[in-house]
């Protein structure tokens, strides 16, 4: 989350944990500090005091009076009872009911309900193996209904058709009729939103609960909205029995306060987190996790799972193989690491997950730049015949000509190209066998490499 909070409390954090003593004072002031960190994020204000209430309890009590690094006391309480606020550990979907399985997802228009609902199917599909039907009961915008027959294709779920004229609730039968008679799983029912609450949308949000008994009722709300995000929230939590709670757009510079509020108010588990536009940008929310990243600590377990799943094991092991026998690193290799890299989400969303520290020094690198450089080069080797790519040493001056006019850039951009490859097959040559521990002893073995 790139936002004002992060970097108060981030730059508080540090400042704490420099605390030789702890005093009521210096107590005093730090807490001063993140109440007033917390009301800019729009944080609510009975949830602010409510969390400085806390942590000043447990700040003054014999924990942290008593320790020998007491600042480092302080900053643990604060992760923690920031965890608190955004609840326990982690809440996943609830499938236990006779399939199918139905999920109302409810919200206001624009915060990105249509694409959470199939971000969901994709979820269910690839972590819980089910088989899931989509639905459209928007009724006033024609073009909801045929967004969510796009998204839900992305998704890989299959689709139920509605159109404007039908009533929600007549739709939503039919679905469920549907899904009964089709050996479904899961039956997710994307509602209509507004751009406003009113009393229309609530009736008939309530009418669709009452006929279709959902195991679950999420709340979908934009994490960018700040305040308007709490009343919305309490409106909802009025008219429906909410079982949780998706986070849209975390990955915007936002100001962070939903995420803190929204829980409270709501008294229901914040279950996802969606953390980029794409179709697999959903994440299962973890508290603790999350925590860690508001106060600049990063989320490296995140981090390690984002790039696991990017990483196409099979061809990982092939390029292993290939570097112990020492046979050709070749150019489809090096395409092969591009799209890897790709495949793990992006170099900005990586780069969200660092600790802060970490996070500054790689953020003076410009990402974008870093990301259309690797695309040029993928277009690049994309541009060489198979037989250019098994044997570099074929591409001369015609080639290079051809090869830049095909991908777009000039010969400059294909001989720097060649150049890095050289350079990487180089290195491939002296990993071979026992090359990587040789290499190790002539750079002075393992002095200067940093201890964890």
């Amino acid at each position: 989350m790139a936002s004002a909070l992060t970097d108060k409390l981030s730059r508080l954090v540090k400042e704490m944990r420099g605390q030789a003593r702890i005093t009521e004072s210096n107590v005093q002031d730090m807490l001063r500090e993140v109440r007033m960190a917390l009301l800019e994020a729009d944080v609510a204000l009975p949830v602010v005091r409510d969390f400085i209430t806390r942590v000043k309890d447990k700040a003054l009590g014999q924990e942290v009076m008593s320790s020998l690094s007491p600042g480092q006391v302080l900053v643990s309480i604060v992760n923690r009872e920031l965890a608190a606020t955004m609840g326990e550990g982690v809440s996943d979907i609830n499938l236990a009911a006779q399939p199918p399985a139905v999920i109302l997802m409810a919200g206001l228009q624009g915060a990105g309900k249509t694409t959470t609902t199939a971000k969901l199917a994709k979820h269910l599909i690839e972590k819980r193996k089910k088989k899931v039907l989509t639905v459209s009961s928007d009724v006033y915008r024609p073009a909801a209904i045929e967004q969510l027959k796009t998204v839900t294709k992305q998704a890989g779920a299959e689709w139920f058709p509605s159109t404007s004229e039908q009533k929600p609730v007549d739709i939503a039968l039919a679905a469920l009729d549907y899904a009964r008679k089709h050996f479904f799983d899961v039956l997710l029912v994307d509602t209509a939103g507004r751009l406003a609450i009113d009393e229309a949308l609530m009736a008939e949000i309530k009418a669709l609960h009452a006929v279709l008994n959902p195991v679950e009722t999420l709340f979908v709300v934009d994490a960018m909205q700040g305040q308007d995000a709490i009343n919305t929230a309490k409106a909802f939590k009025e008219a429906l029995p909410l079982t949780g709670i998706i986070l849209t757009k975390t990955d915007g510079d936002s100001r962070g306060g939903a995420a803190l509020s929204v829980r409270q108010i709501t008294g229901a588990p914040i279950k996802f987190s969606g953390t980029s536009e794409k179709i697999d940008g959903l994440e299962v929310f973890d508290a603790q996790r999350h925590a860690g990243r508001i106060l600049g600590m990063g989320d490296i377990l995140a981090l390690v799972e984002q790039v696991t799943a990017g990483v196409d094991m099979e061809a990982a092991q092939k390029l292993a193989a290939k570097m112990k026998s020492g046979s050709g690193f070749d150019l489809d290799d090096f395409l092969s690491q591009l799209q890897q890299m790709k495949s793990m989400g992006g170099l900005s969303s990586l780069l969200e997950k660092l600790p802060a520290q970490m996070a500054a020094k790689a953020g003076q690198v410009d990402m974008n730049k870093a990301e259309k450089d690797i695309r040029r080069k993928e277009g690049i080797i994309q541009s060489m015949t198979p037989l250019e790519r098994r044997k570099p040493e074929l591409i001369k001056a015609t080639r290079k000509r051809r090869i830049a006019a095909g991908s777009g850039v000039q010969v400059q951009d294909v001989n720097r190209l060649l150049n890095e490859f050289e350079q990487m097959q180089g290195m491939m040559k002296k990993m071979k066998g026992g090359g990587m521990m040789k290499m190790m002893k002539r750079m002075g073995g393992m002095k200067g490499m940093p201890k964890f």
